[in-house]
């Protein structure tokens, strides 16, 4: 699928800010199903300073600082990403019970390790209650990876989608407590349960095709940016994406934008400022699925033009 992505983001502050410092992880990345065909990322206004480079995960990420007064401030993403449907592997992962070892035979640390994925991170700590459920509807002889499926489809069914239930600073052990969240808490609690039971997961930060192909139901969260969760699943499979929001393995629908530990590490926007008083904040996104021409048809329409 090719599709064509806005995602606008905008500050506005009561009092003016001044001196801000900024980091924006919002533009798409190329992966193994994806590649960023054309992508442009822009200011209202303009920094005084601004560096593109790329964060310890890969991420793409531009670091902005602004040294004169904000009023508001405006930051538009837009561009073209293909996106490929990743064919459904055989679950050659190894039992729960083998995860340590198989972690052991892992000597690197490079950004993709799962080391850095397995202990507690900014947003994510380890949470009793989820680990116990965790432990309820799972097994040590089981495949990871039908682990990790199971964990998705209980806490699809457990979880309500709920946009009014929560909010960006909420902790997965209250959302798990109120069974009631968005997909940033629902992926938050499925990385507490993973690593609860001892498999590496991470966050995944990303859109999800606006609308539907026919005849198909609409998913939840495809009016913001969405989250999901990168599960390791051993030596063999290595890692895999799901989306327990919808509870599907991650597809053509889906366009990451940022990796991380959790939601700390691929926030759209992220800094500081010195500023009083109240701000507010407003975030929205299209993904619009574009037509594509056969070679042949290309070809037939450039000689008539």
């Amino acid at each position: 699928m090719l599709y064509d992505v806005t995602l606008s983001v905008r500050y506005a502050y009561a009092l003016s800010a001044a001196a801000a410092r900024m980091h924006l992880r919002m533009m798409p990345g190329n992966g193994p199903a994806q590649r960023l065909v054309s992508g442009l990322l822009q200011a209202d206004p303009a920094p005084a300073f601004r560096r593109d480079r790329v964060d310890f995960f890969g991420n793409a990420l531009t670091e902005m600082a602004y040294d004169a007064p904000l009023d508001t401030v405006d930051f538009r993403f837009t561009g073209r990403i293909r996106r490929d449907d990743l064919p459904k592997e055989l679950d050659l992962s190894c039992a729960l019970a083998d995860m340590r070892r198989e972690l052991a035979e892992v000597p690197s640390l490079a950004p993709d390790a799962p080391h850095h994925f397995l202990g507690a991170s900014d947003r994510v700590v380890p949470v009793p209650s989820i680990t116990a459920f965790s432990r309820g509807i799972t097994r040590l002889d089981q495949p990871v990876l039908t682990v990790v499926e199971a964990i998705s489809r209980a806490l699809h069914e457990e979880i309500t989608f709920d946009p009014t239930a929560t909010d960006v600073t909420t902790d997965p052990a209250t959302a798990f407590a109120n069974r009631r969240g968005v997909c940033q808490d629902i992926s938050h609690i499925m990385i507490a349960a993973l690593r609860g039971i001892g498999i590496p997961a991470g966050y995944v930060s990303g859109f999800l095709r606006t609308e539907p192909p026919e005849g198909q139901p609409r998913l939840a969260g495809a009016d913001a940016m969405h989250a999901w969760v990168r599960a390791w699943c051993g030596n063999e499979v290595g890692w895999i994406e799901i989306d327990p929001t919808n509870d599907m393995r991650v597809g053509a629908d889906h366009i990451s934008v940022a990796i991380g530990r959790d939601y700390a590490d691929v926030a759209p926007v992220k800094g500081s400022l010195r500023s009083s008083g109240f701000h507010s904040t407003r975030h929205s996104v299209d993904v619009i699925p574009v037509e594509e021409r056969t070679p042949v048809e290309a070809v037939g329409r450039s000689s008539t033009d």
